[in-house]
């Protein structure tokens, strides 16, 4: 009930502004003299099944029109932290975690019940879909178009890349590139800033949230898939539905690949031209001791494959890029440049 509150009154606050769960109180006010605290859990709370069920609204019997307060509270010892990190081997909310070794003991009434809830489930399943169709949509249109004012240019340049290996190499399957160009671009970025859209907003992702997402990313791995969807009655719900509209949404993918591949191709100065200016213009918004540290990271765990990689291409021997490279190295392990970069 109080995150419930809190995401009414805080909706359009960033998340790292919000108050915690834990750090405010409910007060209900059952009459103009007698108040009391809800709390998750106090002498009253019901056992079930050797779990302790956390209280809620109709555990303490708060009628219609009830006067409910949310206030900060000023005790440093709560009942319990957060109610999603309390051990579900003895504590539950609505109802009580599914049990396998248990279920035998379970009488017919419970079984068939059980039976019947997955039914209901799919029901408000696909009313969700419909309700979120349009927006998932312009969403997957949205990630999978070029803007005529603003070429994706740097994505460009990359393909490029991509197809000159395949030539080099002998490799003429357009499937191959396909894959190349999906697990670079959509497996690798998109997917996930889809499940983690905390990554880039400023907002709390919850479980329930974060099933969601994998449902939707899951539909966007299968649209950039070429293989066929083997599905069945037996077949996990999440695969199932939009199996009616991955077809569709592999033609978008198929579209937007063709018009990366359409647009003019860059040089190698016009690329260091547009990152020079996307440097530019962001130059404030980044920490980049912190991005030279991870870049270093990397560099220095393959440190002996990048040096030989370096060494037997002509190109970078004439640039003296190896040499280059060891200085890098060398002016990242003076303790003096990690310690400025750590902090």
């Amino acid at each position: 009930v109080k995150e419930k509150i809190l995401e009414a009154f805080c909706k359009n606050i960033p998340y790292s502004q919000w108050p915690r769960v834990e750090d405010v109180d409910l007060e209900w006010f059952a009459t103009s003299t007698d108040s009391y605290i809800l709390r998750d859990l106090d002498d009253t709370s019901v056992m079930e099944d050797g779990r302790k069920k956390l209280n809620t609204l109709g555990h303490y019997k708060i009628p219609d029109g009830a006067s409910l307060a949310m206030s900060l509270t000023d005790k440093k010892d709560n009942t319990l932290s957060r109610v999603k990190d309390l051990d579900t081997e003895k504590y539950f909310h609505l109802v009580l975690p599914t049990d396998e070794l248990n279920e035998n003991k379970k009488s017919h009434r419970q079984s068939h019940r059980k039976k019947v809830l997955p039914e209901i489930y799919l029901t408000r399943l696909l009313s969700t879909k419909g309700t979120l169709q349009k927006f998932l949509d312009d969403l997957f249109r949205a990630i999978l178009s070029i803007r005529d004012d603003k070429p994706p240019l740097a994505i460009k340049y990359f393909f490029d890349f991509l197809e000159e290996q395949a030539e080099k190499r002998g490799i003429s399957d357009p499937d191959t590139l396909h894959i190349w160009k999906t697990n670079s671009l959509p497996l690798r970025f998109w997917v996930n800033i889809l499940k983690n859209p905390q990554f880039v907003f400023d907002i709390d992702k919850t479980d329930h949230i974060d099933a969601c997402l994998s449902v939707i990313a899951q539909a966007f791995i299968d649209a950039c898939s070429i293989s066929d969807l083997q599905l069945g009655k037996d077949s996990p719900t999440n695969k199932l539905l939009y199996a009616k509209e991955i077809p569709e949404y592999r033609k978008i993918v198929q579209r937007y690949y063709k018009q990366i591949h359409d647009m003019p191709p860059l040089s190698e100065q016009e690329m260091n031209a547009h990152l020079a200016e996307e440097s530019r213009k962001y130059r404030n918004e980044f920490n980049t001791n912190v991005a030279m540290t991870e870049i270093y990271k990397y560099a220095k765990r393959y440190r002996t494959q990048i040096v030989n990689a370096l060494d037997s291409n002509s190109t970078t021997r004439r640039t003296q890029l190896q040499h280059k490279f060891e200085q890098v190295i060398a002016l990242m392990e003076d303790n003096i440049y990690e310690c400025c970069s750590e902090a």
